[in-house]
């Protein structure tokens, strides 16, 4: 018989949709309050030329970057950062638009994991509405998307950018798992 024991820090991140960088320069503010700072943070990418989903709604065309938090923080944790996130976007909100969209999540050794509003068959419940979907996994030194994967997700320069981010954690893991 298994037993239960806490869940391994993990690397918290989360994907910036804007399409105005002053916006979304108060939202990673807002964000850098509750979850401390930054290590890493993406180039900016045209997420419009990818899908116009959001361009109506945001008013414009749409980029998204994407941050890594320095501190690893339990990923049980996810639906509360979520909701917090999407108080963030609605203090930001002009008419009931979003001027940005947060996406949490978290990189561990062998995943990205999303939070998400969205109920669907491959989302799991957390708490509060809030799901995680598992958006890519780690193996044989590459990211791999899922059928279900965001389009720019399965970009080169995404994975680029999480192995990075993967790559800091796992020097942070190390660390701390020496010392226990």
């Amino acid at each position: 018989m298994g037993h239960a024991s806490g869940f391994e820090p993990e690397k918290l991140i989360c994907a910036v949709l804007y399409t105005d960088e002053r916006t979304a320069e108060i939202a990673v503010s807002k964000m850098k309050e509750a979850f401390g700072e930054t290590d890493l943070e993406s180039e900016p990418y045209c997420f419009s030329d990818i899908s116009p989903y959001y361009d109506e709604e945001m008013g414009g065309k749409v980029y998204r970057k994407i941050l890594s938090f320095s501190e690893c923080r339990n990923p049980a944790e996810l639906a509360a950062i979520k909701t917090l996130t999407n108080r963030i976007e609605q203090d930001n909100a002009d008419a009931g638009n979003r001027r940005v969209n947060l996406d949490p999540g978290f990189v561990s050794p062998g995943r990205l994991s999303l939070a998400t509003t969205k109920n669907a068959g491959h989302r799991i419940p957390l708490a509060d509405g809030i799901y995680a979907e598992l958006t890519l996994f780690y193996a044989r030194h590459a990211w791999h998307p899922f059928p279900w994967t965001y389009m720019d997700f399965q970009l080169p320069q995404v994975h680029v950018f999480l192995s990075k981010v993967r790559d800091i954690y796992m020097q942070q893991r190390k660390l701390w798992l020496s010392r226990s």
